[in-house]
């Protein structure tokens, strides 16, 4: 693949205790003040956007570039270290004064994750840390976590704005990523519909997960579902018409032109605006305006040989259905190829080891992968 791509924003480390036993849907049951809990070995990674997705296209064949600010400090040294293995490392940014964001990830079986996040260097993040020279003949520029960069929120997200508009005067097409946001943070009050307002029309491929997506859009809705799913995974109890449509509807009228919403367990929602806003696209990554303009679908997930851990399954999605897009494979396959590339990272601690090839994932479904619910 020939077209350049830059996956720019947050970088973290990941620690993840290995912890096995019986499923459990209650994480009190698991977790409780005074009790020690034996884990196995920690597995270490890098995680975050540029870390996950930026990986992840690498693996599925795409010429890319990471862009992060980290610390310099030994949390730093570890990811620098971990990012030259993959030859990925040339375009880190190393601060002094400042220290490398790190998650300590809590992979209950049973349980969705439960992330100890600090944004560290993540925090002061800003467009004049993306070199111009970097984004010459840029096709795609990929930018992740908003809710979690302190300056890409503060201000009713100017400096997010700043970030695209940047990538878009260049002449790259532009994607984003959302993160959850903690409800009793300093970015739960920030109004998420108003960045978002300004932030879609320079916006060309959009690929939140629902869950951040309706805490954005529709707090009321959110916290009705939240109730409604009680001990359930919020994605379990969703309605697709009533629901994640919706949401998608608003997304495309506030101007996106190709989205995708990541639903969980259930599968992944794709939706695409009409020519006029896809003819706005970069002409860089070569989309058939007709033949993607007003599509609609739901594509079910594919049932994962096993179950580790959800962390990066969101990134590498994206992954999948970015790189598809530039491959020039239709709506359809690139959902396709997002889901089951989900379905494959759930299968490793890690967000990368157990990826597939696109033709890998080819042979696995021409062999008759189930869906789910089939």
């Amino acid at each position: 693949m020939s077209k350049k791509v830059i996956v720019a924003g947050h970088i973290c480390l990941d620690i993840t205790p290995e912890i096995k036993g019986q499923p459990t849907s209650k994480i009190q049951d698991f977790l409780f003040p005074g009790k020690l809990v034996n884990v196995g070995a920690a597995d270490i990674h890098t995680g975050g956007v540029v870390a996950n997705t930026g990986l992840a296209m690498k693996f599925l064949g795409a010429d890319v570039r990471l862009l992060a600010k980290i610390g310099n400090d030994s949390f730093g040294d570890m990811v620098e270290s971990i990012l030259k293995s993959h030859d990925a490392a040339d375009c880190l940014i190393r601060k002094d004064g400042e220290h490398t964001s790190y998650s300590v990830v809590l992979a209950v079986p049973g349980v969705d994750r439960i992330f100890l996040h600090d944004p560290g260097a993540n925090d002061t993040f800003t467009s004049d840390d993306i070199p111009d020279a970097l984004l010459e003949e840029t096709a795609l520029f990929h930018f992740g976590y908003p809710p979690i960069m302190k300056k890409m929120y503060e201000n009713d997200g100017e400096e997010l704005v700043r970030v695209m508009k940047k990538a878009v005067d260049s002449g790259a097409a532009t994607s984003m990523d959302l993160a959850a946001v903690d409800p009793g943070s300093e970015a739960a009050k920030s109004d998420w519909e108003m960045i978002l307002s300004k932030v879609l029309p320079l916006t060309d491929i959009f690929v939140p997960s629902v869950e951040e997506l309706c805490f954005m859009l529709d707090r009321d809705k959110y916290y009705r579902i939240r109730e409604r799913a009680g001990d359930l995974d919020f994605t379990e109890v969703l309605s697709i018409e009533e629901d994640i449509v919706p949401l998608a509807e608003k997304c495309i009228s506030m101007g996106t032109a190709l989205l995708l919403i990541k639903c969980g367990v259930p599968g992944m929602y794709y939706c695409t605006a009409g020519e006029e806003r896809l003819r706005r696209v970069s002409s860089r990554i070569e989309i058939d305006v007709k033949e993607w303009a007003d599509k609609r679908g739901f594509e079910k997930s594919f049932k994962p040989d096993r179950v580790l851990s959800g962390t990066g399954a969101g990134d590498t999605s994206a992954a999948a259905f970015l790189v598809s897009i530039l491959n020039g494979c239709p709506i359809e396959k690139c959902a396709e190829y997002a889901v089951a590339t989900g379905a494959s990272c759930v299968t490793a601690y890690d967000a990368l080891s157990g990826l597939k090839t696109f033709p890998e994932l080819d042979r696995k479904m021409e062999s008759g992968w189930e869906k789910m619910d089939d």
